[in-house]
């Protein structure tokens, strides 16, 4: 277990791209994801993300991706996108080796703190799986509230995996900030 000392979080840089895009895949989906407790494995199948959707958000003029590292090693990373009155908070990620150790809240924390320091964000708002009741569980204890909003999941779309139910959709979170 690393300690909070040694580890440090940075805006990510383009020569990131494909060891983000590993971390994530890592988190999400495969075996490799059941080492952890956030996968999607038992309900998407496929890919999370490529390579140019993640470079597109390490890249955007509206957003960074953020990443906690050590040893040159990225551990956890999540994604904030400056929108009209909020910032999104996505592709939040944790090794699955590393999570259940605070290194997630951590770096949501940090989160929150860029998004109100930075950009003067007064809300940050989420998607989260509506079946994926322990991670909104989660999300609740750190302050952020259910809308009830709800989007459907991209069936059809590839880039996003291959749905294991005909069921999923999207529930909007929002936490106020400062």
């Amino acid at each position: 277990m690393t300690s909070p000392a040694s580890r440090a979080v940075r805006v990510a840089r383009p020569d990131d791209v494909a060891a983000l895009v590993d971390l994530i895949e890592s988190a999400y989906r495969g075996e490799r994801s059941r080492q952890g407790w956030t996968h999607e494995a038992d309900l998407l199948a496929g890919q999370r993300t490529d390579p140019d959707m993640v470079a597109s958000a390490v890249t955007a003029a509206d957003g960074v991706v953020l990443v906690a590292e050590q040893d040159g090693d990225l551990l956890a990373c999540c994604q904030l996108e400056r929108r009209d009155d909020h910032v999104y908070f996505g592709m939040f990620a944790v090794s699955p080796g590393r999570q259940g150790g605070g290194l997630g809240r951590e770096l949501l924390a940090e989160a929150e703190r860029y998004a109100a320091e930075q950009w003067h964000a007064g809300e940050m708002r989420m998607t989260v799986i509506v079946q994926r009741d322990d991670l909104i569980a989660w999300y609740e204890r750190r302050g952020y509230v259910r809308t009830g909003e709800l989007s459907p999941f991209p069936y059809g779309d590839e880039r996003f995996g291959l749905p294991l139910r005909p069921d999923l959709a999207f529930e909007t979170l929002r936490k106020k900030l400062g």
